[in-house]
């Protein structure tokens, strides 16, 4: 009931799924959120995926885990992320992957909702440690389509991959454009 619920309002807010890779059918990914660019990425985001069936967890600023929205951000498969020091994240998130069966592990690159010019590499670093692919999820306001549109298998290294996987949202459109860039 709950998937069907959460499908009905995504189509209620004039929303589509467009999955070119059978997310349903990949069983451990790391899944790239961009762009991100504001608090209602994680609305839809959530609507998606519960909407889709698809087990997750994602990471979040830990400060999200404090009264009131705590409860919320721990129910929904989040996972507090202290970004004020170094908390061995990539090596947890590794081990997570051998411990459970099916997992995406949905996280957002830019690592901030304001303009970066840079993607966090953590993303790439747990996808190769845990021997797991990339998939590119988005959200593109300007079609009003969320979506999956591939996967990718950590070659050689960030910094010669990055390109390849950032190339995939040239054209796709944030709810606050001026906020995303690749």
């Amino acid at each position: 009931m709950f998937k069907y619920m959460c499908m009905a309002l995504l189509k209620l807010h004039g929303w589509k799924i467009k999955d070119e890779i059978n997310v349903t059918s990949i069983k451990k990914c790391i899944m790239v959120a961009a762009p991100h660019t504001s608090n209602w990425d994680y609305y839809y985001t959530m609507l998606m995926f519960f909407g889709l069936g698809i087990k997750f967890k994602y990471l979040a600023k830990s400060s999200l885990f404090k009264f009131p929205l705590g409860w919320l951000m721990r129910v929904t498969g989040g996972i507090p992320v202290d970004r004020t020091k170094s908390n061995y994240l990539i090596p947890k998130m590794v081990k997570l992957f051998e411990k459970e069966e099916v997992l995406t592990l949905v996280i957002a690159v830019e690592g901030t909702r304001s303009l970066t010019n840079t993607w966090k590499p953590g993303f790439y670093h747990i996808a190769k440690g845990a021997n797991v692919p990339i998939a590119c999820g988005y959200l593109d306001y300007s079609k009003r389509i969320g979506g999956f549109m591939a996967t990718f298998i950590p070659e050689v290294d960030f910094v010669n991959d990055l390109p390849k996987i950032q190339s995939l949202y040239k054209d796709i459109q944030g709810k606050v454009p001026k906020q995303f860039t690749v």
